[in-house]
This record gives structure tokens, sequence and C-alpha cells, in this order.
């Protein structure tokens, strides 16, 4: 069972921490509790812990140490890596996509009330990006172009290395989130070529309050959070040492389970996609089937509610999502979705799963016994479902054939 006393499928929210990960970090939340910037011998070991982990997660990417920044989280990485690109080259154009995390939008947002360019690029049914867009929204005075490697909703992956090297063409810095990546994909950034990559500590089975901001040598960079001289003087504030200590346990794990990942976790997925596309009629997956992440699947089901389903399927045990964490609560179709092209019903109607290596067969089993039975349910009294008998506030004919065309578009 992927955890005691429930059935966990929202691994893209938030992972289990590793049980080899909390004995790592703990000595240093219990004997090695210094500071590691201090000058005196006890604090010697804990400024090494710090410099190991750092290693650890410079292997995870490939990358060199001295390229590594830990910060508080992806969020603060991404928001790290617009500010320096807008203030070291003092241009004020922006390019990125309409599908980014919510890290990234607002950020978006914000930069365009202080009078900034943003290009959001849009996206097609699948997903997918076209680079011929991207190509020409590169104007001379972009400062930088930031696309996710893997959409969080979908799974969804972007060519971030074709990106990066169009980029590279035009004399423009590259960043991708890639939170999401790390134990699913292989993470090269010499072979990727970006010049600032994200990553955030909780997606990979560590505590959540830690990231890193990777930061390509000989790229020009401008703290966003200015203090000490900490993390040579690129993010300022006292080290968090037992959260780094457990970030680099946690990248030595995500290596070695990276396999796994791509073989058992994906065929689970897989078999639960198939399954309930089989069983539930008038359902669909949301974007591409490949290339996506190894363990995520973003399922519409026609005529219901995801937050009714959500609900019921929490009264059942089973933890999913609607889409990001970070809109949950929000009354609005995701923008992921909307961006793809979705009706509003069926971004409505769609959720996420998202699996780990902690889920098991049996977890599978217990989803495909318990969702066919709650979306039948939940379409039986709906007033969105054209065939129930008292709809009077649904334009039943109208509900059918865009029902229909977009069938058929797929």
């Amino acid at each position: 069972m992927s955890a005691p006393g429930f059935y966990y499928f929202d691994n893209n929210a938030t992972t289990r921490v590793a049980p080899e990960v909390v004995e790592a970090m703990l000595p240093y939340l219990t004997r090695y509790w210094g500071n590691p910037s201090s000058a005196y011998g006890f604090a010697h070991p804990i400024a090494a812990a710090v410099e190991k982990a750092r290693e650890q997660v410079a292997a995870l990417i490939h990358a060199d140490p001295k390229e590594i920044a830990f910060t508080s989280c992806g969020t603060e990485s991404n928001n790290a890596a617009f500010h320096s690109a807008l203030v070291t080259t003092g241009r004020r154009h922006v390019v990125t996509t309409a599908v980014e995390h919510s890290a990234n939008i607002n950020f978006g947002q914000y930069l365009e009330k202080r009078g900034y360019e943003v290009t959001w690029l849009p996206v097609d049914s699948a997903g997918a990006l076209d680079l011929r867009l991207l190509e020409k929204a590169i104007r001379p005075d972009t400062a930088l172009v930031s696309v996710m490697w893997a959409n969080n909703e979908t799974g969804v992956l972007f060519p971030i290395q074709e990106i990066a090297a169009l980029c590279r063409s035009k004399g423009v810095l590259c960043h991708t989130d890639a939170v999401q990546t790390p134990g699913k994909l292989k993470i090269d950034v010499r072979e990727l070529g970006v010049d600032m990559l994200s990553l955030s500590a909780h997606k990979l089975h560590a505590p959540k309050g830690i990231g890193l901001l990777y930061v390509k040598k000989r790229t020009r960079f401008q703290p966003y959070v200015i203090g000490g001289h900490q993390e040579r003087g690129r993010r300022g504030g006292t080290e968090n040492v037992a959260n780094i200590v457990a970030f680099g346990r946690a990248a030595e794990l995500a290596l070695s389970r990276l396999d796994e990942e791509n073989t058992r976790v994906r065929a689970l997925r897989d078999r639960m996609e198939d399954t309930l596309l089989r069983v539930i009629p008038q359902s669909a997956r949301n974007g591409a089937r490949e290339p996506r992440l190894p363990n995520t699947s973003n399922l519409a089901f026609d005529f219901v509610e995801a937050e009714a389903v959500l609900m019921l399927l929490d009264q059942a045990g089973i933890c999913a999502s609607s889409g990001s964490a970070c809109t949950t609560g929000s009354l609005d179709p995701s923008h992921v979705l909307s961006a793809m092209g979705l009706p509003p019903m069926r971004a409505r109607g769609s959720l996420r799963f998202s699996l780990g290596v902690y889920n098991t067969d049996a977890d599978v089993e217990y989803l495909l016994e318990k969702l066919p039975p709650i979306v039948q349910k939940l379409r039986a009294i709906s007033p969105l479902n054209p065939d129930h008998p008292d709809n009077t506030a649904y334009d039943v004919a109208a509900a059918r054939k865009k029902h229909a065309t977009h069938q058929t578009a797929e």
C-alpha cells in the first residue's frame, strides 16, 4: 500500500519522505545543529555535510557542484531565474508558455503589471508546443525563455534540448522548470544546454522547504534573496542544513530508482489508465500519450465535476487531484487544460493521478474497484448529464453535439 490508511495517487503534488532520507537528516536536527558558516570546529562537519549534499544533487543532474545554489523551493528557484535574467541583461521581455506552473504564470503576470512584456506561447490540443512560434517570439529585447520540461498536470514533455539550442542561436538565456523530472527522466544539463534549471526536493521523496537552482558556469547571475555570503553569494540566508542533507540523499535514491520509474511505475500507470478508459464510457486522456512522464495520467470524465469525484474518492481513502496543488480551491477550470482547448465542462471533470515508487499493484486494483462506480453514481444525479431525466437547465442536443465533435477531433 502506498501509505498507511490511504491510497496515494498525488505524487506530482508532493511525495512521501523516504525512510532513508529521514535517517540521513536526523543527525543534523539533533547532534549537528550548528551554523555551517561559523568558524569554530563544531561547524566544520556541518559545512562538509552541506558540500557533500551539493555534490549529490549535482550528480543527479550531471552538473558541477559549484553550479548549484540551494533555495527554499521550486517557486523561489523559478522566480530567481526570471529576476536574474532581467537584471543582468537589462532587457524587458520574457517568453514562456500558457501551461507553466502557477509560480511562473503568477510571476509573469506580476512582471506585466510593472511594465515588462511577456509572450505566452500557446499549446495544441495534445499539450505540445510549436517551436516555430517560439522562434518567432524571441526578440532583440528578450531577456529569458522559460519553458517547463514536464507539465505537472498532464505529464507532457517539452523538447528542452531543442529549445535551449534555439535560445543559444539567438543569444537569449534559457531556463527550465524541471521540478517534475528527477527520478523519472535522466537529467544531464550538459546535454540539455540550458543556462538555468529549477528543482524542488519534495517531489523526489525529501522534505518540503528545500530546492535548488542550477546556474551554468559563466552565466551572469544576480541574487534574488540578498543577505550574507552563503551559496557563494548567490542566495542569502542561513543554510537549511537538515533539509539540504535530505535533498542530497534523495538525489542518490532518485538516480538508483530511475529504471523502476520507467518500468514498474510506468506499467502501473498504463494499466490504470487503459482500464479506466475502457470501463468508464465518455472518458478521455488529456494530453499526448507520449512523450510523457512515466507516472502521470490526466483523465476527463464527462458530465461530472472533478471536485465531487475527489470527495467520494477521499471518503474511500484515495488521494488524487484535479490539477496542481497550488491552484486547489479555485473555481476556474485548470489553466493548462483550458490552454489545450478543452471545453470548460470537460476540464472541470478532469482528474490527475500521479504514481510513485511506493505505489503497488494493490493500490491500482483498489482505485479500479472504487472509481468507476463513483463516476456512474455522480452521472446518475448530475444536471450536466444530458441523459438525466430531470434535466431542465441543460441543452441536451447542444451538449451531445459538442461531445461528438470533441471526440471526433481526438
